[in-house]
């Protein structure tokens, strides 16, 4: 099976539009498939796409980012069963997670969300 490296968008909507026609097979070219729909699917597929990339756990997000668990481990100086370990936990400390997300070239905020506006958390920026 040959896989080509795809950025995340593509990543992402070679995944919905396949999820959509009942496979999950990943497109070899995902351009010639989105050529090839109409454009309300388009939209449609654009819509998951955005919908899928503000929100994914953590091995599709080193996933999209071209990361295999050996890198980002070689990049967080562990082993890479410490990285399938931490991807699997539903809690963690903020500075392993912060330590994740910058390895994968990232930076980590926290924001508390209210239902009359939305506030960015500085305490752990302080944080080294």
């Amino acid at each position: 099976m040959m896989f080509l490296f795809l950025s995340p968008t593509d990543y992402m909507m070679s995944i919905c539009a396949n999820w959509k026609k009942g496979g999950m097979k990943v497109a070899k070219n995902f351009s010639v498939l989105r050529e090839k729909m109409s454009a309300v699917a388009q939209r449609e597929i654009e819509g998951r796409v955005e919908k899928a990339l503000a929100e994914m756990p953590l091995d599709e997000l080193r996933r999209a980012r071209g990361l295999s668990q050996k890198a980002l481990a070689d990049a967080l100086r562990v082993q890479q069963p410490a990285i399938a370990k931490m991807e699997r936990r539903a809690d963690m400390y903020i500075s392993t997670l912060r330590s994740h997300i910058e390895a994968m070239g990232g930076v980590l905020e926290i924001t508390a969300r209210f239902p009359d506006g939305a506030i960015k958390i500085s305490n752990f920026s302080q944080l080294e």
